[in-house]
């Protein structure tokens, strides 16, 4: 499956996390399960929003409703998920509303295929 580059791209559970990420701006999502290389957002992943006090924290709303090319690290989330059969995000940290980095604990099989390809 080639990565996402447009909205138009995107599966139905990618569609509905973008704009979560949006909205969160600053903070992280927790125990977010995938299932053959797609989102499971039901039940909804834990949200931990980061308050900083002093600061611009602006909340965006609202979902995308024009297509719109995708950030780099938006399509590099998707791409790495459309890739694992069976895993969960323990942590994703969100910043400026993007993706920023995260820790996922793959199934056993996954893991070692991972590690293979790494090495060559």
């Amino acid at each position: 499956m080639s990565p996402p580059i447009t909205t138009k791209d995107l599966l139905p559970s990618e569609l509905a996390f973008l704009p979560a990420m949006q909205r969160l701006r600053f903070g992280r999502f927790e125990y977010l399960r995938i299932e053959n290389g797609e989102l499971v957002l039901d039940p909804w992943p834990t949200t931990v929003q980061a308050v900083k006090f002093g600061s611009e924290n602006t909340v965006t709303s609202g979902t995308p409703t024009d297509d719109f090319q995708l950030k780099r690290q938006v399509i590099e989330l998707f791409e790495y998920v459309r890739e694992v059969s069976a895993g969960e995000i323990r942590t994703l940290e969100i910043r400026h509303g993007l993706p920023f980095s995260m820790e996922v604990e793959l199934s056993g099989t996954q893991s070692a295929a991972r590690e293979e390809g790494h090495r060559g």
